[in-house]
Parts: structure tokens; sequence; C-alpha cells
């Protein structure tokens, strides 16, 4: 999709959210993480994997998580997606409080609220089924089986011409926009997507982007994907980066007017301030300035300064 239709895209997704949230003044919080949490235990050694994590989601929000191997981000997601349960903090997402769930609560909400699409394709669609019946498949569990809708969700993500396939008669890119219908089919509140396009070309990958765009765009869906690249900055409005378990920047990107009247899309990174005022500093500003063990700070009129400990 056109870069010049980010403006366009970002309102539509804003009306359906406000929408389906029954008005503007609804909108924030949809997805809230406050000091989140996660230690595992593995033959007596703690692991933490989540060390007081601070997250805000908008309803209607498209957003990435990035951060590399091992920063917390699959673990964050597992949370989000009712998968994991944290050990400590708040995790709510849609009004849904993610540590104080029941069994029979916690189905249903894996069931209507979210929705998921995995990286491996196998993982998405059933091989025996073509993609429109996988795309019915979960409206049928509840009772709300519907060929018309199904074709619908296949059209908006560019693949109906795949309704009649099954997924070995498909490409890789044409599985995972499938996958995406499918995970949208019972209209939920929140997608997330762990490495949707992990398999996939950079081509066939802004293929799947778009198509979430779009989701996005035209039902409201709230969209967080997590993923290590860190190019996909350019496909989502907002970018946050998880470090050591805690987020660490946020990159804003958004479609503006300039002087000449034509739309252009601004970025804009920002440093991530949690409620004691910690802060974690860009990897390559820490090397670029060799940073280590302590730092000088200096409060000027309109800014902090930061300087080596060793000046």
């Amino acid at each position: 999709m056109a870069v010049t239709d980010l403006g366009e895209l970002q309102r539509r997704a804003a009306e359906r959210a406000a929408a389906r949230a029954g008005g503007t003044d609804r909108l924030r919080g949809h997805i809230v993480c406050d000091g989140l949490v996660r230690i595992f235990k593995t033959e007596g050694v703690e692991v933490v994997a989540l060390q007081g994590l601070d997250l805000v989601v908008d309803r209607g929000e498209l957003l990435a998580i990035v951060g590399a191997s091992g920063s917390g981000k699959s673990t964050m997601l597992n949370i989000l997606s009712g998968l994991d349960v944290p050990t400590a903090g708040i995790a709510q997402v849609a009004g849904f409080d993610l540590l104080t769930l029941t069994a029979k609560r916690r189905l249903r909400y894996r069931r209507k609220v979210v929705g998921f699409v995995w990286q491996q394709t196998g993982r998405n669609l059933l091989p025996y089924l073509t993609a429109r019946e996988n795309v019915e498949l979960p409206m049928s569990l509840v009772g709300r089986a519907n060929r018309k809708r199904a074709m619908e969700l296949l059209e908006m993500v560019g693949v109906a011409h795949c309704a009649g396939r099954r997924p070995d008669q498909m490409s890789g890119g044409e599985q995972q926009r499938t996958a995406v219908a499918v995970a949208v089919a019972n209209d939920p509140e929140v997608l997330f997507a762990d490495e949707p396009t992990g398999e996939l070309d950079e081509a066939t990958a802004a293929d799947v982007f778009g198509a979430l765009r779009t989701i996005n765009a035209e039902l409201g869906v709230t969209i967080v994907i997590v993923t290590h690249d860190h190019t996909v900055a350019d496909q989502v409005r907002r970018t946050v980066a998880i470090r050591d378990g805690r987020t660490a920047s946020e990159v804003r990107r958004t479609a503006r007017t300039g002087a000449d009247g034509l739309e252009e899309i601004v970025s804009e990174e920002y440093a991530v301030l949690d409620r004691t005022g910690r802060m974690q500093l860009p990897a390559n500003f820490v090397d670029a300035l060799t940073l280590k063990d302590r730092v000088k700070l200096t409060l000027e009129q309109d800014h902090v300064q930061v300087r080596p400990g060793d000046e």
C-alpha cells in the first residue's frame, strides 16, 4: 500500500475504533501493562523475563513490539494473548484482568476477544480445508458460520482468489494473509501477530503488512505485532522497543500536511520514562560516547544533559 495512504488509513482506523468503543471518550487504554513481571523457574533457577514492563496501547492502534531474542517481547505477547499468566503487576486487555481470569473466562477471552497469527504458516491454517473453509471454521465454533462474511474478509486482505485453495496450493504470503482473515473471523477486539513475516521475503512481507493495515482501518481492530525486525517501523504507526524485559524506546510515525500542501510521513523517536524516572538510553548513543558505569547529568532550562562520568 502506498505510503501516502497512511493518513487516510489512520483516520479510518480511528473512526472504526471509536464506533466499536461507543465514542471517542472510551478510546484510551485498550491494553495496559503496568510494572509487569514474569519470572520462570527451572530446576531451582529463576529467570526474570519481564522486569516491570510498562505499556499502554490505545483502542484502534496499530503498533509493533521489537526487540532482540531474549528481550521479553514473546513473553509479553503470550501473557496478553492469554497463553501465559504474569507473576506480578498489571496486565489488562479490553477490560479483562489477565492476572485473575478463571479458566472459563480465559477460554472465552481467547475465543472471542483476541485473534492470533503465528509465524509458522502451518500453525495458522488446517491443511485439509480451503481458505474460505478455514475462515468459516472459527465462526462455526460459535454457531455463526457465514460464507458471505468469509469471502468479504478474504477480499479485504487481498486473497479472494484463494478461496477454493488449500494451504499447500497457496504461497507463503497468501497463507499468512488468509491467516489474518481467520484471526479476525469472530470480530475480535485485539489481534496479536507473532513474527508474521519471519518466513517471508521483503516484498511478500510488505503484502502481509498491507493486509494488517487494511484490517486495522476497515474493522478498527487493535493490532500488536511482535518482531525482531527493526525495519518494521516503516510499516506501522508506532514501534515500541523492548530491552532486558522493559520498554526502552518508541518510534511514532505520523502523516502530516507540509507547507506545499502535500502529505509527508514524519518519524520521531522517543526514550520511554517509567514512573520512577528510569530511562534506557539507545544502545547506539551509549556506544558512540562509550558510556558505562556512571554518567553525569546536568539540568538545563529545557533539557537534561548526559555526559560520560569520567570526563
